[in-house]
């Protein structure tokens, strides 16, 4: 991501989908993370630990990581890939390739363009330069606790579409689902501009919106479907501070600042922050608002219109693009807190109060097979 000095504001919108606060009971239903952020041996985070520049082994064992987590933890989630190719800076003639992973988690009922969805992103590609660089930040943390908030709600998303087949709720027209992005190619090769940067998200912003669904949908294309596009970046620094972007979102931002507050009230967080990580939601409509201020995997979605909740951190972490950025350099009491913060606020929007049950531990098994892309 870079920083952009065109930072144009956006009107007042309030949030118009469905949303219902967990109760104190539910937030304490909500998974900690447990050693599956452990640098070495953590089932989620360890794999991604490593470069990930595109096109490379590295890229594809980390993609190997993620669809082996799926298939076997999360079967019923399902996965699609969308390839591209592309040339770079550094790459001549030659056209380097880019995988983005897509998890999707509907109603069983749910047929295809009458599913609005929550998107869960992230970048898993790594910078080229400097060589070895792991961007433990830059997103190898946020690709883990995407991870985790799939595996936490899997079971609650279960029950309450067995509740609501069960009760005659599946006749309605419209269904809610939930997404996880993991993007490739976020990271310049040379310096970012408008071509050498976000090749993922670009090539599938662009296909989502020439999908077409059926006449009748409700939703004209993918792209149509998404919701709310909440992308995670940079995270797992200490003391991080992320702003509230965008007007048109800081409903639910306000939710997910809702959410940081009663988890910390509740004592279900480890860090101990002098403020919150969500630290404007007393934020006013006459305050300065820093949409646009930051070119992210966002950007071509937010050209074609969909709702954006930046999660990322300004000023970024010290340690953004450099060698520093790597495994030591965490804060895993940091890392585990966002992801319950936002498995919360999935588990809200998703309405999954009562559905949760006290965790249980479900972390793959180190050394299992892994499947071969």
């Amino acid at each position: 991501m870079i920083i952009s000095r065109a930072a144009g504001l956006l009107g007042l919108l309030s949030g118009a989908f469905a949303y219902k606060a967990l109760s104190d009971e539910g937030l304490r239903n909500i998974a900690d993370p447990g050693n599956d952020f452990d640098i070495k041996q953590g089932a989620l985070l360890a794999p991604i630990l490593q470069p990930r520049v595109p096109g490379t082994p590295g890229s594809t064992a980390v993609l190997n990581h993620f669809v082996d987590f799926f298939r076997k933890e999360l079967p019923a989630w399902e996965l699609s890939f969308q390839n591209s190719t592309s040339k770079t800076p550094i790459s001549g003639d030659q056209e380097t390739p880019f995988v983005n992973l897509i998890a999707t988690r509907d109603p069983p009922w749910a047929e295809q363009g009458h599913v609005g969805r929550l998107a869960l992103v992230a970048h898993y590609d790594s910078k080229i330069d400097p060589p070895g660089f792991i961007g433990a930040i830059d997103s190898a943390a946020p690709c883990a606790m995407l991870m985790h908030a799939a595996s936490s709600l899997d079971d609650a998303l279960t029950k309450k579409w067995a509740a609501m087949e069960a009760e005659g709720d599946n006749e309605l027209d419209e269904a809610s689902g939930i997404q996880i992005l993991l993007l490739d190619g976020e990271e310049a090769f040379k310096v970012w501009t408008h071509d050498d940067s976000i090749y993922g998200a670009r090539s599938l912003a662009e296909e989502w919106e020439q999908t077409m669904h059926p006449a009748t949908s409700i939703y004209r294309t993918p792209l149509d479907a998404i919701d709310l596009f909440v992308l995670l970046d940079l995270l797992g620094s200490a003391n991080p501070r992320v702003p509230s972007f965008f007007r048109t979102t800081h409903w639910a931002y306000l939710n997910m600042a809702n959410a940081e507050t009663r988890l910390r009230s509740l004592k279900q967080l480890q860090t101990t922050p002098t403020s919150p990580f969500l630290r404007e939601a007393n934020k006013k409509e006459s305050d300065r608002w820093l949409g646009g201020a930051i070119e992210d995997d966002h950007i071509p979605f937010q050209a074609r219109g969909v709702d954006i909740l930046h999660m990322i951190p300004a000023p970024f972490p010290a340690v953004w693009h450099t060698m520093a950025d790597d495994g030591e350099h965490l804060d895993i009491p940091t890392v585990k807190d966002w992801a319950k913060i936002v498995t919360a606020f999935a588990a809200e929007w998703m309405e999954l109060d009562g559905y949760l049950l006290p965790p249980k531990k479900r972390s793959p098994s180190p050394g299992t097979e892994r499947t071969e892309l």
